[in-house]
């Protein structure tokens, strides 16, 4: 056999909103369906890939509703085992707090005990292929105890080895090496039972620059060639889901990146473009950030002073370099030329999502309930870039192929 296989088919766990599965169905690959705990971020996935596109082929034995993947191993292992044979691809990666060298790391996280289900599906459903994602800290042993454990990345691969992907192999990848405009890095396993793996990482790396010029992508994107669009100086009207609220009017599209992620190239105001109400002291601030504030490099500590920032760290975007890692949180960065935080379209931009992906639930809440909500903001931060994904399943699609 040889050629581009036809719609070969993916099931997509801790799948968050969908970034994952946005890439891949734009890779051409076939949704089966996709595990999501929480109820925001699963609205946003379902009203887009499920509804919108069409893009799964959902099983009649499992509930199109938010799962909790502990739940479905203990429902429907029966309904997963008789899968097996017919899946060829398992994708995503456990909640990765615990792991993230961003927070603090925390080897009690009872999230870090997700990695064993996941494995435990994967042990259930024995899928041709796994692409699996996680934060750089996943890569990283724990600290401050004599039993601290190994290094979870080497846990995943030795199982995976163990349950006969005996060519499981882990990097660490720069998505903004493959087009992403922004400087996020995540460890990636690919495993197969087809001694695959190293062909697909050499695809990914040798043709990414193909990849990404038949869609008309340069290889290196900045903040600036990501946003221009959606600068406030375009314009601004009322927003439709928030009252009291502005969003912003996009203008034509200014970059070939532009081009490739909007829905349209005339003026008109894209989903979740909602400006941020900001004081004037607050504005204020961000305007002396914007004077003389390094760029791309969170400001901590005795930093913040002279620019009258009391809260923790800030980073102001360069329009001219890839951002840095979008986070879950709006408040982390500024705009690179107008005094605001970022909007949720925005963070997407950054992300990759194509503007004719809708974002559903809150746009931000406060403490715990953040955690519970998921809202906008966290559900773009915590998603896989599309864009990325989009590659990964060309370069998987055509090694598995030739099989």
């Amino acid at each position: 056999m040889s050629g581009i296989i036809k719609s070969p088919t993916y099931i997509d766990l801790f799948a968050g909103c969908g970034g994952l599965s946005t890439g891949l169905h734009l890779a051409g690959w076939k949704g089966l369906f996709a595990i999501e705990r929480n109820a925001s971020a699963f609205a946003t996935l379902k009203h887009n890939l499920i509804e919108g596109r069409k893009h799964f082929d959902w099983p009649t034995w499992l509930d199109t509703v938010n799962w909790d993947i502990k739940e479905l191993l203990r429902q429907k292992a029966g309904d997963l085992a008789r899968l097996r044979g017919t899946v060829d691809l398992v994708v995503g990666g456990p909640p990765c707090q615990g792991f993230s060298t961003a927070g603090r790391r925390h080897e009690g996280d009872e999230r870090n005990n997700l990695v064993h289900s996941y494995l435990s599906f994967v042990e259930l459903v024995q899928p041709r292929a796994i692409l699996f994602e996680n934060v750089r800290g996943f890569t990283m042993r724990f600290k401050g105890s004599e039993d601290a454990g190994m290094a979870y990345s080497l846990l995943v691969i030795g199982k995976l080895r163990e349950l006969g992907y005996a060519d499981a192999r882990g990097e660490i990848i720069d998505m903004s090496e493959y087009g992403v405009p922004q400087r996020r890095k995540r460890f990636i396993v690919i495993a197969t039972r087809q001694n695959l793996a190293d062909r697909a990482f050499d695809a990914l790396d040798n043709r990414r620059a193909e990849y990404l010029a038949t869609r008309g992508i340069p290889r290196r994107n900045t903040a600036g060639s990501a946003l221009s669009d959606l600068q406030r100086k375009h314009g601004e009207t009322a927003c439709l889901d928030s009252k009291g609220f502005r969003s912003g009017i996009a203008s034509r599209p200014r970059t070939r990146l532009q081009m490739h992620l909007r829905a349209t190239s005339d003026p008109h105001t894209p989903d979740s473009h909602r400006f941020v109400n900001h004081t004037d002291d607050v504005e204020a601030v961000f305007s002396r950030l914007l004077a003389s504030a390094p760029r791309n490099r969170c400001l901590l500590g005795e930093e913040r002073k002279p620019f009258g920032l009391k809260k923790r760290g800030v980073t102001v975007l360069a329009a001219d370099q890839p951002a840095p890692t979008v986070t879950t949180i709006p408040d982390d960065f500024v705009h690179y030329s107008e005094p605001r935080v970022m909007t949720v379209r925005e963070c997407a931009r950054l992300q990759t999502f194509p503007d004719w992906f809708e974002f559903k639930g809150p746009y931000t809440t406060g403490s715990k309930q953040r955690v519970l909500q998921v809202p906008r903001y966290t559900q773009v931060g915590n998603a896989v870039p599309p864009l990325f994904a989009e590659l990964a399943g060309e370069a998987l699609k055509e090694v598995m192929a030739d099989v």
